[in-house]
């Protein structure tokens, strides 16, 4: 759907001149022609009020799936609404991995309700999930994986290929009597293969796999590196547990990046856009906090140098170009290393050379950017000493800044340090505190 389009669906509902009826023919039209991931958009899009409205609206059968598409902060504005037996209703008969997707937004006794109703096999599966960390693995897999006995006649696997073949599936995995993994078969080399040969036969027994215990985001960077539709999940002793697969993987990816782009603003990927004005000042309120004892850091090295500010009053005019052109530089440097390492890319093997690059770059920069700068200044305030010294501020700012940018991600990654979330607060800290102390000292040293 155009942006355009989507825009209009979202003023008509909201529009409070139109009928009520009208108002309904809209929201079932988008509802017939869209998906649950369209539908949990609008949701999301839409004020309180009419985000009621319109769910309200939609088809029983259509409201689990928007649920388990939507934000978990915007999911509960829709359930805190539903009484018990509302929620139970709507739950109820759904399956296990629906249960963990909405398990965290339920209250604990209905995910208990709900999970008493289940049959043996999706609580079998629940609680399997629920042996892992929900940052693992295995406890988001899909558990309806592909899955024959390694002693099957190929001809039977066939049949069972023919009434039941699951999306993102190019092998089928096979196990023993029981459920130890022992290899995949991809399916395209079951066409030409004598039907009663067994198929076991046929196994690929290197086939890629997945430990349970394995980090969520970096599962998925293996699967979509595969080349394969799904990977399987393996418990330490070799159990198989299920499977993730290319779509869940892209997914966790475009989750991962959303989340590393709200982090860098210190906002939670889960926040509602309509959120609370109380619940968004809170959350927003501790980054402003951190942000406001950095900006008393770089006061503070500001404070030891108030005598000459107060003689050179043009240094206080000029102090804000120092600390952006590091700032920006850093940010730049910043932003490359975390990509490389959440690809993977940068390691202990490379980190020298990297630095190095990084370090030229900075001097170049530096040096480009302290002429011109230092050029302006000399000919805006007449002292070509005063350029001199923003000049020198301007090359040891930028080249620190390169530097920080290079070992403030690296060291927040060892230390198990998300660096998406504190990286920028640390290098903005680093290169004011740096800018000023530079700029100021070198004023010091020759303007008084």
């Amino acid at each position: 759907m155009q942006d355009n389009e989507f825009h209009n669906i979202v003023s008509e509902i909201m529009d409070q001149s139109s009928a009520p009826e009208n108002q309904k023919v809209v929201v079932a039209q988008f509802e017939l022609d869209n998906s649950p991931t369209e539908l949990a958009l609008l949701l999301e899009s839409l004020p309180l009020v009419s985000r009621l409205e319109a769910w309200e609206q939609f088809s029983d059968s259509i409201k689990v799936p928007v649920l388990v598409e939507m934000r978990s902060d915007a999911s509960q504005t829709i359930i805190q609404t539903l009484n018990d037996a509302q929620l139970i209703a709507l739950f109820t008969g759904i399956g296990a991995d629906t249960l963990l997707e909405l398990q965290d937004v339920l209250p604990d006794h209905i995910v208990e309700d709900v999970l008493v109703r289940m049959d043996e096999e999706q609580k079998l599966h629940f609680s399997t999930a629920q042996q892992f960390d929900d940052k693992e693995v295995g406890h988001w897999c899909d558990r309806q994986a592909l899955v024959v006995p390694g002693k099957t006649k190929i001809k039977v696997v066939i049949r069972l290929l023919r009434r039941k073949l699951p999306t993102y599936a190019n092998a089928i995995f096979l196990v023993d009597t029981q459920g130890l993994w022992e290899g995949a078969v991809r399916l395209n080399n079951l066409l030409d293969a004598d039907p009663l040969l067994l198929i076991s036969e046929l196994a690929e027994n290197d086939f890629p796999a997945l430990n349970a215990k394995d980090d969520i985001y970096a599962a998925a960077d293996r699967v979509a590196q595969s080349g394969e539709s799904a990977l399987p999940v393996l418990g330490d002793d070799g159990l198989l547990i299920g499977r993730l697969d290319m779509g869940t993987a892209y997914k966790l990816q475009s989750e991962r990046a959303e989340s590393q782009l709200m982090a860098s603003v210190g906002l939670d990927e889960s926040e509602d856009l309509f959120s609370t004005v109380t619940k968004s000042s809170k959350n927003r309120a501790i980054w402003l906090g951190v942000n406001l004892l950095t900006a008393f850091l770089a006061s503070a090295f500001i404070g030891f140098f108030e005598a000459t500010i107060q003689q050179v009053v043009a240094l206080a005019v000029l102090m804000p170009i120092v600390a952006s052109m590091g700032g920006i530089a850093g940010s730049q440097t910043l932003t490359l290393i975390i990509r490389g390492l959440a690809l993977g890319q940068v390691s202990s093997a490379n980190l020298k050379a990297l630095l190095t690059k990084e370090f030229k770059v900075g001097v170049l920069n530096g040096i480009l950017w302290a002429i011109v700068i230092g050029a302006i200044t000399g000919f805006w305030f007449d002292s070509m000493m005063l350029g001199l010294v923003i000049s020198m501020a301007i090359v040891t700012n930028i080249i620190s800044a390169a530097v920080a940018g290079v070992f403030i991600p690296v060291i927040l990654v060892r230390l198990k340090i998300d660096p998406a979330l504190s990286g920028s607060v640390i290098l903005t800290t680093v290169t004011d505190i740096v800018g000023f102390v530079a700029f100021l000292g070198l004023g010091t040293l020759f303007l008084l």
